[in-house]
């Protein structure tokens, strides 16, 4: 069954899709959902529909991460125009998401759909305190003390792509991080 969810999500129906999309801008930027619309994929992702998984959509603005320039007075070096932001779309979905939910950790996320204003991201959040969760070997790992925040330091799916750490080797400048190598690694 999650084979054919998975195929059809490969050229949705634009017209229900943008019906969708009309209704999601009306709701809040970030709001909880019953249920994931692309289960396939939050079931691929470690999704479980039980006590201690909540599933969160998240609007974001599209468009470019340049930094606007400032409009006090500052000195030529610390106006920084040229400098872009990062972070990918969805690593800033995550962030939100845990933001309005603090109690909760961030498992992973998937876009759902975009249009001409906004992306949207389904943003899949567990709570390491709930006893379901803490008793169920394939997910107790999150609540372990070093998973805390682990949005918040690039350790999600999301986060560990944005900082260039996909692929292995002994001349990439994002190991140990890029911090450590003045920045040359981004």
């Amino acid at each position: 069954m999650y084979h054919y969810m998975k195929e059809a999500w490969k050229s949705p129906d634009r017209k229900v899709l943008r019906e969708r999309m009309i209704q999601w801008r009306k709701d809040n930027a970030v709001k909880e959902i019953d249920k994931p619309l692309r289960i396939d994929r939050a079931r691929n992702l470690g999704y479980k529909d039980k006590t201690g998984f909540v599933v969160v959509r998240v609007r974001l603005r599209r468009g470019g991460h340049k930094r606007s320039r400032p409009n006090k007075g500052r000195r030529g070096k610390r106006l920084h125009t040229r400098k872009n932001l990062k972070m990918n779309y969805r690593w800033i979905a995550e962030q939100r998401a845990a933001q309005k939910f603090m109690d909760f950790e961030v498992l992973n996320s998937y876009l759902i759909g975009k249009d001409g204003f906004h992306y949207f991201y389904e943003v899949i959040l567990v709570n390491p305190n709930a006893p379901e969760i803490k008793n169920d070997s394939t997910i107790s790992w999150i609540s372990k003390p070093r998973n805390k925040g682990r949005v918040f330091r690039g350790l999600t799916s999301a986060g560990k792509k944005s900082r260039g750490l996909r692929s292995k080797s002994p001349n990439l400048k994002v190991r140990p991080s890029a911090r450590a190598n003045k920045n040359k690694g981004k």
